[in-house]
């Protein structure tokens, strides 16, 4: 971003991205949101509870997405058994389309589901593996693939939902043996496929609204984007 900022506090239409993304999880979870900060964790909490109430979790060293719900799980409230995961540098989801992702989970009793889209250019995301029989086996992220899996089109959102009993499972089998040494949540695709849970993606058909933002270029059209579908309800 070539800021000092943290990333999920610059601005599309006059508010940071965490704002959009923290307006969707309250209509699908209420109050039991958890956000997990880092960098700038006070200026963060400050753009959240402009929002609503959330829980906060300190992430003190960026150790990677499996890390980041670690840190997380703590704070999740007892009664909740299905844990639903955002990226606060996705500020173009909408609650309607993770409702109908745990809709979908809940009538397939999956123990896991993911938001996936189908991109002509997949380039940065990580790509979602089918075996022969079409079962979701593994989430391969970009650094790691071969060049055959760079070929494939099909990528992960990083948007999931997550029964607790097997996140609360899996989690500690995460490792960090990848290109960026860092812990994926993603890896825990493999471990359910490995344990035969139930697994599945819901390919979604507005690939606008998976954008992530990594870049000056890529808050620009995130911005144009947003402005695009505030002009469609006006």
């Amino acid at each position: 971003m070539k800021s000092d900022k943290a990333k999920v506090l610059h601005e599309i239409c006059g508010r940071p991205m965490i704002e959009y993304v923290m307006r969707a999880a309250m209509v699908v979870a209420g109050q039991n949101v958890v956000v997990v900060i880092g960098h700038q964790a006070e200026s963060v909490k400050k753009a959240v509870n402009r929002v609503g109430e959330a829980n906060f979790a300190l992430q003190e060293k960026q150790l990677g997405t499996g890390h980041a719900v670690m840190c997380a799980m703590p704070f999740i409230s007892a009664d909740v058994d299905q844990v639903v995961v955002l990226c606060g540098d996705v500020p173009l989801i909408k609650a309607a389309t993770i409702l109908g992702l745990s809709a979908d989970h809940r009538r397939h009793g999956r123990d896991i589901s993911l938001l996936a889209v189908s991109l002509d250019e997949p380039k940065g995301y990580g790509r979602i593996i089918f075996d022969d029989h079409g079962e979701l086996t593994a989430i391969v992220e970009e650094k790691d693939a071969t060049p055959a899996q760079k070929q494939i089109k099909v990528i992960n959102s990083g948007i999931y939902i997550i029964k607790r009993e097997f996140l609360e499972q899996s989690l500690p089998q995460l490792r960090s043996d990848n290109a960026q040494n860092e812990i994926y949540l993603t890896d825990v695709i493999g471990i359910g496929y490995r344990q035969n849970r139930k697994i599945g993606a819901v390919i979604s058909t507005d690939s606008d609204e998976i954008i992530g933002v990594n870049s000056r270029d890529d808050l620009q059209i995130a911005e144009s984007l947003m402005k695009q579908r505030d002009g469609e309800k006006s």
